[in-house]
């Protein structure tokens, strides 16, 4: 039967024209709601499957994904999450789909700016994308969706009601684990977070979310506790040093420091430096040196996002939607959150 159905058939029970049909069926263009609703109840009722793969092959066009990411020096996260274009090219390859990837410097909009014009220059057929710079981001999707093409988010997203799919951790309830593991679930006095300085507007504040849980959990269980920021330059450790040097001369009986990246191997030297018994170090990512300094014991836990897996299954879910028009069963594709210790991060 399905074999059988086509767009002409689509368009005659829902009294809809072949163009409004296409576009429901490809993703291509605004169509209203009501529309949209016509034409998935007769999908349903008849079976149909586009065979967008057989056609792709025939006329030798496949189709290009291309992924939106920070660029990443060796080992940091951002290269473990390109690491996950590697690890499911060939299954996209299978349905003629070829990725190509588009760094920005996390520090400069700007460079976000011009990397989005070059996306749009190359037109895809989708995009994955991690996003950093609200402002860039809610324009560049405005142009993605204006164009008719299809966006996932990765690592962090943007409340827009108009994205495929995100692959990533639930950013609120994160930081709201993220201090249950730091305070053991007992009232502190004090705790330090640590802040990576951005841009010099600050407009791009990926971890907004994770601090918002964070200090919710601090307010209901810990409310009398002193929350203390200070801001780093990842590329000026001798100035981590002496913030940090700083900061615990004045309060000295802090014993518990967090950071909400992947960068708290930053403040390893320091605190190699200055053992405190009872100190509590929470972190963020499965970095190799993140990893090390648990070994140590210098950091308490690590909570692990897996950026390489989030990437992958991003590319996988918007290859499976473009070519095969399988929608992915979850918008909000949460990843897991693991809890790494000194205890059990050699089985992980």
């Amino acid at each position: 039967m399905e074999n059988k159905v086509t767009i002409n058939d689509i368009a005659r029970l829902t009294g809809l024209s072949k163009g409004t049909v296409d576009r429901v069926l490809h993703k291509r263009g605004e169509v209203s709601k009501k529309s949209y609703e016509k034409v998935m109840k007769v999908i349903e009722e008849l079976g149909y499957k586009p065979n967008v793969f057989a056609s792709l092959l025939a006329g030798g066009k496949g189709c290009q994904i291309a992924v939106v990411l920070p660029s990443g020096e060796k080992g940091s996260y951002w290269e473990l999450a390109e690491s996950g274009i590697a690890k499911v090219g060939a299954d996209v390859e299978a349905l003629g789909v070829r990725t190509q990837l588009f760094t920005y410097d996390q520090y400069k909009p700007e460079s976000f700016h011009q990397t989005c014009t070059e996306v749009l220059e190359a037109a895809p057929d989708g995009v994955v994308l991690a996003p950093l710079f609200k402002e860039e981001t809610s324009q560049f999707v405005l142009d993605l969706e204006e164009k008719g093409i299809p966006y996932v988010f990765v690592d962090s997203r943007l409340e827009s009601e108009h994205y495929l799919a995100y692959f990533g951790m639930p950013m609120y309830q994160s930081g709201y684990l993220c201090a249950d593991q730091l305070t053991g679930g007992f009232a502190i006095g004090s705790v330090l977070i640590v802040r990576v300085r951005r841009d010099k507007d600050q407009q791009a504040d990926p971890t907004k979310n994770r601090r918002a849980g964070f200090i919710d959990y601090m307010l209901e269980h810990s409310p009398e506790c002193s929350v203390s920021n200070i801001f780093i330059d990842p590329n000026d450790p001798e100035g981590t040093y002496n913030a940090l040097d700083s900061y615990f001369k004045a309060h000295p009986e802090t014993r518990h420091i967090v950071m909400f990246n992947s960068r708290i191997h930053l403040l390893v030297p320091w605190l190699a430096d200055h053992p405190v018994k009872g100190r509590r170090v929470v972190g963020f990512d499965n970095l190799p040196e993140n990893i090390a300094a648990l070994r140590r014991g210098v950091v308490t836990s690590l909570i692990g996002q897996r950026p390489d897996v989030q990437v992958s299954r991003a590319i996988e879910a918007l290859a499976e939607a473009i070519v095969l028009g399988q929608l992915p069963p979850q918008k909000d594709a949460f990843m897991h959150m693991d809890i790494l210790t000194r205890y059990n991060v050699d089985y992980y």
